[in-house]
């Protein structure tokens, strides 16, 4: 099987898993909700995993056709893989002691957090070419995180509703809960120099590669 049709497999699997892993998510906390309709799909899109797994899906079924558009481009793709790895991260680092899911829930659980970061950060690593990017992209890719972070203190702030504990203003006050959003940027920007720094190795080995065979 060459890289193409091996590329176009992986993201038909990759995109099947996160959309299904999205989907039982929305349909458990419909099922389970304990406030209205409208809050509850509110508070589905307030979380950073559901949005950065749904960038991944968008990504995944980009890469299904032959259009180019912003979610097949090689800079949009790294971001994102930045920002998949986070999400794992911070699940398994933070938020996995302090609650304990079953059944159903267990395993959207393990699919969003675990699961899908790495069969996308395999898809990036793999099929995804590799370019000398700037080390600057590791601030402008806080542009996403951040806006995230501005909504969700601002909602919290009306609503008293908070995806992340840690993040929870209403019990920490927003002094530590402005220490913990930057703690997150600063594991972000840490991130995003490891994958750019991968990727410049990347580059430059495979111009060296060029370069011989010439």
């Amino acid at each position: 099987m060459n890289k193409p049709i091996l590329k176009k497999v992986f993201a038909c699997i990759g995109g099947l898993l996160t959309w299904a892993a999205v989907a039982l998510q929305l349909y458990l906390i419909i099922t389970n909700r304990q406030v209205s309709l409208s809050e509850t799909l509110v508070l589905f899109f307030s979380f950073f995993t559901i949005l950065t797994n749904i960038l991944v899906a968008v990504s995944f079924t980009a890469a299904l056709s032959n259009l180019s558009t912003f979610f097949t481009k090689t800079k949009t793709l790294i971001a994102i893989a930045v920002y998949i790895a986070i999400v794992g991260i911070t699940y398994n680092v933070i938020l996995r002691g302090i609650w304990n899911p079953q059944g159903l829930q267990r395993i959207v659980d393990e699919a969003l957090h675990v699961a899908v970061p790495i069969v996308f950060i395999l898809y990036w690593s793999l099929f995804v070419p590799k370019e000398k990017l700037s080390w600057r992209n590791s601030i402008t890719w806080l542009w996403y995180p951040g806006i995230y972070l501005i909504w969700v203190l601002i909602r919290g702030h009306f609503s008293g509703a908070y995806p992340y504990p840690f993040l929870d203003a209403g019990v920490l006050g927003y002094g530590k809960a402005l220490i913990n959003s930057g703690v997150v940027c600063v594991a972000i920007i840490v991130v995003s120099l490891l994958f750019i720094g991968i990727s410049r190795s990347a580059a430059a080995k495979n111009k060296s590669l060029d370069g011989t065979a010439k």
